[in-house]
């Protein structure tokens, strides 16, 4: 008999991943923003949730989806995607631009070089270019003085069919500091009336800073469910989370106050306490620096991570919960345990803990594989 690989799978690991609520998500960030056409931005393989799928669910809906490179896009392509697609990084060679120009991408055009390189091409059809000013972030952009003479170099290009002009904010996700309305300000003298639509607004300045959002915003984490922004800003309450990041206990301790756990003996009971044994670990993309206290939902209910995380496993206190079997579902994040509070005990983010999600997790897409 051949077994399929859900039937061979055994470890109870999943990431599941709700499309409905990623078009839903997609559909706030238009929502805060009427006037602005969106691209939805999957790269990293949107954000560690499946580009291929989550592209396949908001192709009927979305003006533009946005990635890094060429080979992210081809991999959309070659699945059948004919969204537009928008390389935000540009292109890392010229070879690159006649395969743009063949699959249709729209590039990003951030310094000298890449102008060049556009500029002596000769590729089948015309281009939209998206041309990337430096008003402050000081990573990749044309310098503002600069902005006007690349814009006309590209507007009097034959094989350059129109030109969005944009950048990045720094820090839209800190409200409280002036640098993102400076960096508006700087991108306004340097934009000089030129008559070309703009796109400036992540998704921080898409929640916090409306008079950024002008002709194309670029939603990103906000898709995903997850705010840039702190837990108590109004305006994140319309996000609901894409991914559940489940296991379920494989092994349940009673151990005696003084009893120590896992690697290190970081953790000792102070009291008698249960020990429940998840079925995930730094291996599938839990934190191993994840601190005691982290916490999870055990059948829907708080309970805490207790010791050090292993490779294939990691061990949590589960208080009060009597009734806790084995097989009973853990959520490590999702609706029930919000990763931006996990990312926030590890002292990190959650962009960077969606996309640690290994592949021997298995992805399981809810409303159906598109």
């Amino acid at each position: 008999m051949r077994w399929t690989r859900a039937q061979r799978m055994s470890r109870p690991t999943f990431a599941r991943i709700d499309t409905r609520a990623f078009v839903a998500n997609y559909c706030y960030a238009k929502s805060l923003a009427p006037k602005a056409n969106a691209v939805a931005v999957i790269k990293a393989n949107a954000y560690g949730h499946g580009a291929v799928a989550l592209a396949r669910a908001l192709e009927e809906k979305a003006d533009a989806l946005g990635v890094a490179c060429s080979e992210e896009a081809l991999e959309l392509r070659e699945s059948g995607i004919r969204s537009r697609i928008v390389l935000l990084g540009g292109v890392f060679a010229p070879e690159e631009i006649a395969d743009a120009a063949s699959h249709k991408f729209a590039i990003t055009v951030h310094n000298q070089t890449q102008l060049d390189w556009l500029l002596a091409a000769r590729p089948e059809r015309p281009l939209q270019v998206w041309l990337k000013v430096d008003t402050g972030m000081h990573r990749l952009g044309f310098a503002p003085q600069k902005l006007q003479s690349a814009y006309r170099q590209l507007r009097d290009c034959a094989h350059v069919s129109d030109i969005v002009v944009m950048s990045h904010f720094a820090c839209a996700d800190q409200p409280g500091l002036s640098t993102t309305r400076d960096q508006l300000a700087l991108f306004v003298r340097a934009l000089d009336d030129t008559p070309a639509p703009c796109s400036l607004a992540n998704s921080a300045a898409i929640l916090a800073w409306p008079d950024t959002h002008r002709d194309w915003i670029r939603p990103g984490i906000m898709l995903y469910g997850s705010s840039p922004l702190d837990s108590g800003e109004t305006r994140t309450n319309g996000l609901r989370a894409v991914m559940r990041f489940e296991s379920r206990l494989i092994s349940i301790r009673q151990l005696a106050a003084g009893d120590s756990i896992g690697y290190g003996a970081r953790y000792t009971c102070d009291r008698p306490t249960r020990i429940g044994v998840v079925a995930a670990g730094y291996a599938d993309g839990y934190p191993r620096n994840a601190p005691d206290g982290t916490p999870v939902a055990v059948n829907g209910r708080p309970a805490c991570l207790a010791g050090r995380v292993s490779m294939d496993m990691l061990t949590i206190d589960l208080g009060q919960q009597a009734d806790a079997q084995i097989g009973d579902p853990v959520q490590l994040w999702g609706e029930q345990i919000a990763i931006g509070e996990v990312a926030r005990r590890c002292d990190t983010i959650p962009y960077e803990l969606f996309t640690r999600v290994s592949q021997r997790v298995h992805f399981d897409y809810l409303g159906g594989r598109p």
